[in-house]
């Protein structure tokens, strides 16, 4: 099972994502983020894309489409909490977002 990031990884790791437009979820042990695109069929690639890559890392994110935006949250389940891997999951995102 991933284990908890420790608090070197959240000062570090954790605050990227959070100067790069992710934040805390109010409550929880996770990480939210928005993504705007130009349309909805673009919306939809990224999601495909990103699909592919969570399963690829067996780690999948709970998200919401409607049209042109998609919501992310990112924790991860088995661990009650952030890990490792919605850091990675993340930086894919955003990489992907911005290709």
């Amino acid at each position: 099972m991933p284990a908890i990031l420790t608090q070197t990884e959240r000062n570090d790791e954790l605050s990227v994502l959070l100067k790069s437009g992710w934040e805390m979820v109010e409550n929880r042990d996770a990480i939210y983020k928005k993504f705007k695109f130009k349309s909805f069929i673009r919306a939809f690639g990224w999601m495909s894309s990103i699909a592919i890559i969570a399963e690829k890392i067996d780690h999948h994110p709970e998200w919401v489409n409607v049209y042109n935006t998609v919501e992310v949250t990112l924790t991860t389940h088995s661990a009650n909490g952030l890990t490792k891997l919605d850091l990675a999951l993340a930086k894919k995102m955003d990489i992907q977002k911005n290709n």
